[in-house]
């Protein structure tokens, strides 16, 4: 299978010609562009935005925003059809992400992104639009949803993960890895503990592949590059970066090559950032410092930028977290799964499945609790209700859910220094564990055959209405 793009400007094409793409000229990186993709993120018809005109920025300079938001473009990026409903996309990617196997990257000569260069002394980073995204935030980022290389020394292994990164000054930046845990705060340490600067690169303005598969969670040792090939059907084209010999993709926008300083040599106060769960989790902190020695960008740059919104907002539009859980359950043995998805930007968790003998539903949820990264609720649905569309689910938490008999409350489970709710005292010592509630609004099983009925349409139903008066719903083209 072949994603239909080679570069971001090919995937701009492409949203373009579902009908997907809004212009915006003139919009300010300080936080205009960020309050704007914040607005179009919570519209019914969620746009991607391209930004052109930027005041302040060399003619040519745009910034595309909200990329993958919407489940029409996440389905775009992996190749799937756009126009499927969305729990049938995540479907059909759980279908063949099991079935994807790693693509090497390719060695190319043909280098766009080396259409131009600057060198140590002429390095400028105001040429390159860095947004300030969010009201509060402590300064401007070039990095949100940039993809960041380290080589692992001992093994060669490249990480390729998405880190923030904030600029400081014309060739500084720094890069917050979250937490010592990330494959590149890990890559890194083992450079400084040997007293040496970690050779770095930040890829900014990469094709979707690459976007998605820095989002991924891919255990230690697996290749992004591979796992990205293996989504485009074909493999990434690189080149190795001249100062760091890091396989750079050759089609990027604006890459940054240097070197990240340890932490006892030179740090920056980095942040605060907005974050995904709507709020600020920390003010600023010390962060590592990247000395860029080098950079490469196309004639009229696009910078991508995917800023953490408020919830619902979220990075990708289909529920990739929710399609693991989905695998989970079945490697366990939970039979008979119709869907699974999360909304609240992966916070909460709904799984809907069909119901074979008692205790079905309430063995689904403790496995979805506890494979539910930060979330607090877990819902179980019946298989008339589609999980990916949230008043569905909640009119069945209205009508099947008894809240004194239905709901428990799973204590001490998985969650992040992310989490707001988490006293700063208590994430200061490490303890950043959460409570989940899971709520099964199934319909109590021994009640399925004198339950009353429904009026309305299920799942397959709906999706056939859809499929028959296809030019009646959804946006225009």
């Amino acid at each position: 299978m072949n994603v239909g793009y080679r570069d971001l400007r090919g995937f701009i094409d492409l949203v373009e010609g579902i009908g997907d793409l809004r212009r915006v000229s003139g919009a300010s990186l300080d936080r205009e562009i960020g309050a704007i993709t914040e607005v179009a993120a919570g519209d019914p018809h969620c746009p991607a935005l391209l930004f052109s005109d930027i005041p302040g920025q060399p003619a040519g300079n745009r910034v595309f925003t909200n990329a993958t938001v919407s489940a029409r473009r996440a389905a775009l990026a992996l190749g799937l059809d756009h126009d499927l409903p969305a729990l049938e996309a995540l479907k059909a990617w759980k279908q063949r992400r099991t079935a994807l196997k790693p693509m090497a990257p390719e060695t190319t000569t043909d280098v766009p992104v080396m259409q131009n260069t600057m060198s140590a002394k002429d390095v400028d980073l105001s040429r390159f639009p860095s947004p300030i995204w969010h009201q509060h935030d402590g300064g401007a980022y070039i990095g949100s949803g940039s993809i960041v290389l380290t080589r692992d020394p001992d093994s060669g292994w490249v990480n390729s993960s998405i880190y923030r990164v904030q600029v400081h000054d014309r060739n500084v930046v720094t890069v917050q890895f979250d937490h010592n845990g990330r494959h590149g705060a890990m890559i890194s340490k083992k450079y400084w503990d040997r007293g040496e600067a970690c050779p770095i690169a930040i890829v900014n303005g990469q094709d979707p592949s690459l976007f998605i598969a820095g989002f991924e969670y891919l255990p230690e040792g697996a290749s992004e590059l591979d796992f990205a090939g293996a989504i485009r059907g074909a493999p990434v084209e690189v080149f190795a970066g001249p100062l760091t010999g890091l396989p750079i993709p050759a089609r990027a926008e604006i890459v940054l090559e240097g070197r990240l300083l340890p932490m006892s040599e030179r740090s920056l106060p980095e942040g605060p950032f907005g974050e995904f769960t709507g709020y600020y989790a920390a003010d600023r902190r010390p962060g590592p410092v990247m000395e860029i020695d080098a950079a490469y960008y196309r004639t009229d740059p696009i910078l991508f930028g995917s800023p953490p919104l408020k919830p619902p907002r979220f990075h990708f539009g289909l529920s990739f977290r929710a399609a693991s859980i989905w695998s989970n359950l079945e490697a366990a043995g939970v039979g008979d799964i119709v869907g699974a998805w999360q909304h609240v930007s992966q916070l909460m968790t709904v799984v809907s499945l069909r119901q074979r003998y008692a205790g079905h539903a309430k063995r689904a949820g403790l496995i979805a609790a506890a494979n539910s990264y930060m979330g607090r609720i877990v819902v179980l649905v019946d298989e008339d209700v589609d999980p990916s569309n949230l008043a569905d689910v909640m009119w069945a938490v209205t009508t099947r859910a008894e809240p004194s008999e239905d709901v428990d409350i799973v204590r001490n489970a998985w969650s992040s220094s992310l989490d707001p709710r988490i006293p700063a005292e208590q994430r200061a010592a490490g303890l950043t564990s959460n409570s989940k509630m899971i709520i099964d609004a199934c319909v109590p099983y021994h009640l399925r055959d004198s339950y009353p009925r429904t009026t309305a349409l299920g799942i397959a139903e709906s999706n056939e209405i859809r499929r028959r008066w296809s030019g009646i719903f959804g946006p225009r083209t």
